[in-house]
């Protein structure tokens, strides 16, 4: 007999069957009731057990955490919370469980203590929620492009140059650190290394995905990404994967297009496909909005700033709007905000953004025409000299989600702009040769696929919806 998982015994529309399943025991109560997950669902199937029919050795091995073989007989439930159970007829429990030290007890955790124990968090409701619902927004994320005409692009993991120009990038090398070659100077000789040259954990793969949609038109990319801030807030993660979309003879609008219909694509997705999965995630921040003060809760649940926006067109402002929005309204009058707006040319905080769409428009809004002087150098320098063409999507709740831009396609402004900023133009020769060779408009964005799954999910901590977060002195599993 073929193994049946939990979410598909709970969708049986006919009982009296002979079933078989394995799964995880969740609680057994009273020698006779076992709650069992196989993680195919947040719902657990309840097993009844006639324990006069089993001997009291297997008994006591069937504790919470213990892998179990069930067989019997789905039927009609005789108690309340569910349709269906089943009548055990033979149970197996698989391999050992220790109950004296599995530290998943059916008992609430705090997140701090599930990150300790990531490898067994997934066994909790909430964060096999979370897993669940992060698979199914990787596959809709592919299932949009695949839909729409992109190529899937794998960017290199080890790149010679920063596409962020930020510098803060984690080295790879495989010199001897306790002989490490020098040159006459004294600076590390990395002709001597692997690679020939100093080469880093890329931060992005957009410089390389332009390549590809310059011959191919439309690409994307979806992969792991590293920063090495040392930063250890609940925003950030040295590893993380990034959606890096990039499309030839697109302009700034194309752009705006195009992310505001894939952010709705995926997440109505998630809205049609993983019901069951959000309403417990919704229940679960609606419980935890009751204990903050009335001041710092929500005016939404979960559910509703998801449809807050796939409902919703988004809203476009540029830049100088918002400043000027942000300039005269009460919280910065009034000197609420924690940094103030004071003249144009600030870069915009979570703060400012969250004002934007939750009080000021209500609705999601995208941003654009920044001031270039706090925007990458390959973002398209406008008429104005002072502006870019550069777009940040701001949603509910998070801020902003998505950053992108129409790219700078002019040689000459190009090779100016990466002077200013000290990139030399030996480092980025084959950016450049796009510019020479069969140059064109082309724009793209990059969606930090974490943040995305934080929106989806309700959770505040970036550390708790990858599965094992690498942060800075932590790199444990």
């Amino acid at each position: 007999m073929q193994s049946r998982t939990v979410s598909e015994l709970l969708s049986q529309q006919t009982t009296l069957l002979e079933v078989d399943i394995k799964g995880w025991v969740r609680t057994f109560r009273a020698n006779r009731f076992i709650a069992l997950n196989d993680g195919s669902t947040i719902n657990n199937i309840q097993c009844v057990v006639d324990f006069e029919k089993f001997d009291e050795s297997v008994l006591k091995r069937i504790t919470t955490g213990a892998a179990v073989h069930i067989k019997g007989e789905l039927v009609e439930s005789q108690g309340k919370g569910q349709k269906v159970e089943i009548q055990v007829h033979n149970i197996e429990v698989l391999g050992d469980s220790d109950p004296e030290t599995y530290p998943i007890q059916p008992k609430k955790h705090s997140f701090e203590f599930l990150r300790e124990n990531a490898h067994l968090r997934t066994r909790t409701n909430t964060f096999s929620a979370i897993m669940r619902l992060r698979s199914a927004l990787s596959f809709a994320v592919h299932k949009y492009f695949n839909e729409n005409g992109f190529y899937y692009m794998h960017a290199p993991i080890i790149t010679g140059s920063d596409a962020e120009g930020a510098g803060e990038m984690f080295k790879v090398s495989s010199l001897d650190p306790k002989n490490t070659p020098l040159t006459e100077d004294g600076k590390v000789d990395y002709s001597k290394d692997f690679f020939g040259k100093e080469t880093n954990l890329t931060v992005s793969g957009q410089l390389e995905a332009e390549t590809y949609a310059m011959s191919l038109g439309k690409v994307y990319t979806f992969g792991p990404t590293f920063r090495a801030e040392n930063s250890n807030t609940s925003r950030h993660l040295a590893e993380f994967w990034m959606i890096e979309p990039e499309v030839a003879f697109m302009d700034l609008a194309g752009n705006m297009d195009l992310a505001e219909d894939f952010l709705k694509s995926v997440i109505t997705h998630v809205l049609e496909h993983n019901q069951e999965d959000l309403e417990f995630l919704d229940q679960r921040l609606l419980n935890e909005e009751k204990s903050k003060p009335q001041a710092e809760r929500s005016d939404m649940s979960l559910i509703e700033k998801l449809k807050f926006v796939t409902e919703n067109n988004f809203k476009r402002v540029s830049y100088t709007e918002a400043i000027d929005i942000l300039r005269s309204c009460k919280p910065n009058k009034k000197k609420k905000f924690k940094y103030i707006i004071d003249e144009w040319g600030t870069d915009l905080q979570s703060e400012h953004e969250r004002f934007l769409v939750e009080k000021h428009f209500k609705c999601p809004v995208i941003l654009f025409d920044y001031p270039a002087n706090i925007k990458a150098f390959y973002m398209r320098l406008n008429e104005d000299g002072k502006t870019v063409r550069a777009m940040d999507i701001l949603f509910p709740g998070i801020g902003e989600i998505v950053g992108g831009a129409q790219r700078e396609e002019r040689l000459d402004i190009l090779k100016e702009r990466m002077a200013a900023i000290d990139i030399p133009e030996e480092d980025l020769w084959w950016y450049l040769d796009l510019r020479k060779y069969g140059t064109a408009v082309h724009s793209g964005f990059g969606l930090g696929f974490e943040r995305l799954v934080m929106f989806a999910t309700g959770m505040t901590n970036i550390r708790d919806v990858i599965p094992f977060p690498r942060t800075p002195h932590n790199a444990e599993f």
